[in-house]
């Protein structure tokens, strides 16, 4: 678990560099990034390829979408409301 929270806390530094988010906000992207992209791609059916994939995706992820990936929160309920309360 502890090297997952290394992974997340330096993708929260990536996001918080690429964009205007604040740490506690790009957090909690990162957060939820990651455990979707996990849960789908189980639910999918592939097998677990590591968080070196994970952290991948979500790196190309930052990369292209950078400072306007808090936009997404607009378009998807399923996380507009998480975000709410973040500072």
């Amino acid at each position: 678990m502890q090297e997952i929270e290394q992974k997340v806390a330096e993708l929260t530094e990536v996001l918080v560099e690429a964009s205007q988010l604040s740490q506690a906000k790009a957090r909690v992207w990162i957060e939820l990034l990651w455990s979707d992209f996990e849960s789908t791609y189980a639910k999918a059916g592939y097998d677990y390829k590591g968080m070196e994939m994970t952290e991948r995706i979500i790196r190309q992820w930052i990369q292209s979408y950078g400072r306007d990936i808090h936009a997404f929160a607009g378009r998807n309920p399923k996380y507009a409301h998480l975000l709410d309360d973040v500072e």
